[in-house]
């Protein structure tokens, strides 16, 4: 990916599938994110798991949260590691 000095957030999310989430940026761009490797990867997000937890997820103005803000991930990393929807 081309370096940008665009700041990226997430302007909206839906779940699409267990772990997964349909991303919308504030440029316009749709990616879809699966949330399985950082799961599976880090116990910081063994809660994610949980379907309850994953489907309850907030937008802090910047990025995905859950719990409260307890989990989150940047809105870089899940822009860059996207896949184009």
């Amino acid at each position: 990916m081309p370096e940008t000095n665009l700041t990226i957030w997430v302007t909206s999310a839906k779940t699409i599938a267990p772990c997964k989430l349909e991303l919308t940026f504030n440029d316009g761009s749709v990616k879809t994110f699966d949330c399985t490797p950082l799961i599976e990867r880090y116990k910081h997000f063994e809660p994610l798991r949980d379907k309850s937890v994953f489907e309850n997820f907030a937008l802090d103005g910047w990025t995905v949260t859950w719990l409260n803000g307890k989990i989150d991930i940047a809105p870089e990393y899940l822009f860059e590691e996207g896949i184009a929807a």
